[in-house]
């Protein structure tokens, strides 16, 4: 009995020694973790995917280096860490040097690349959007939630900030329409009957009119309104099928038979989701008119992984989202099903269906009647 008892003892011991082994090994990973971000959005700037995409064979470092105009000891270091992430890959080249090749996760580097994410984090990696991380503390040890961490370190809140900054603008745009592309596709492929019988569609927060943009070449027989703020619709660019109209959401929101809202109620607290989504309400038809989100939903206790997503790979995303709109946003959150249900249950949709597409988001089907 007492060889057993002790036999248990070292098992156990071993164990807690392991698991302080990995929490420090995961730990150095966090204390670290920003060197991802800072070195992916080095490569971007580079041009690294996009040189090796046109090249479409092994390229050695000597000539990379030379076509970048970069220190080749410092870009191999940067290939090197970024090939331990399996972002690139080192091979053969035909005179049997080291050389080196795209793999999927670097194609999503190239700058205008069909399913680039290189706006999207240009856009979070740049010193305003990383500024306000380090107010998030002090925004969450208040009782009541005091100054948002934009506003803290910037003066005024991320709508504000960008509408006065033409640059910051831009980049916005630039990562709204990155993801638009990635999303769109996806309800294209997964569920296309949604816009059966749907003529007219207004996109509420369109952004540069992306998104309805590639609606109407998929489904040529919507006309597009793209609606965002004055300063975002006047310099969108033309797009058959598309009008661009400027004006607050909070206002009103011009008709149409189907309002779509991509990534733009995590943004707002649930009073002003209910507020958008009356307007919303008002502006199509009561007996067959619907609104159509796009917006992560995150698992509650009663759900194994992040909805929304096909790829468990993606079920931590939601979660990173809900910590992005805190930093981000005044009031913006993620939400569940059941919170979902909740706003537009309040802002006078009867019902609501939910489909689940291959991205992040889900697609919000709300119905008045």
């Amino acid at each position: 009995m007492e060889k057993q008892t002790n036999g248990k003892t070292r098992t156990n011991d071993e164990e807690k020694i392991q698991e302080s082994h990995e929490a420090q090994a995961n730990m150095w990973k966090f204390v670290f973790g920003f060197t991802e971000l800072a070195v992916i959005k080095c490569a971007i700037e580079l041009g690294i995917a996009d040189f090796l995409e046109k090249n479409q064979e092994p390229i050695s470092l000597n000539q990379l280096s030379i076509a970048l105009g970069c220190c080749s000891s410092s870009l191999y270091r940067i290939l090197r860490f970024l090939i331990n992430r399996e972002i690139f890959k080192e091979t053969s080249t035909k005179s049997g040097k080291s050389g080196y090749v795209q793999t999927p996760l670097s194609r999503l580097l190239i700058k205008e690349g069909e399913n680039s994410m290189a706006a999207f984090l240009l856009f979070e990696s740049s010193p305003v959007m990383l500024a306000p991380w380090h107010n998030l503390s002090a925004r969450i040890s208040s009782k009541y939630n005091s100054t948002p961490a934009f506003e803290a370190a910037h003066g005024k809140d991320v709508w504000k900030y960008a509408e006065a900054d033409p640059k910051h603008s831009n980049l916005l745009n630039n990562a709204m329409a990155c993801d638009a592309r990635v999303a769109v596709s996806a309800i294209i492929d997964g569920c296309p009957e949604i816009f059966e019988g749907v003529n007219t569609v207004v996109d509420v927060g369109g952004g540069d009119g992306t998104t309805l943009r590639l609606l109407v070449e998929a489904f040529p027989w919507i006309n597009g309104i793209n609606f965002d703020l004055p300063h975002v619709a006047s310099v969108a660019p033309h797009a058959i099928g598309v009008v661009h109209v400027g004006g607050d959401m909070f206002n009103y929101v011009p008709k149409a038979d189907a309002a779509f809202l991509m990534w733009v109620l995590h943004d707002w607290s649930d009073e002003e989701c209910i507020q958008i989504l009356t307007k919303c309400r008002e502006a199509i038809p009561q007996d067959n008119g619907k609104v159509i989100i796009l917006e992560a939903i995150i698992g509650g206790e009663e759900e194994s992984i992040i909805r929304g997503s096909n790829n468990e790979k993606l079920k931590d995303v939601g979660l990173m989202l809900d910590m992005v709109m805190m930093a981000h946003t005044s009031n913006g959150k993620e939400r569940t099903s059941k919170e979902w249900a909740y706003v537009l249950n309040e802002a006078g949709f009867n019902r609501h269906t939910i489909s689940h597409i291959n991205a992040v988001q889900s697609v919000i089907q709300a119905y008045p009647s």
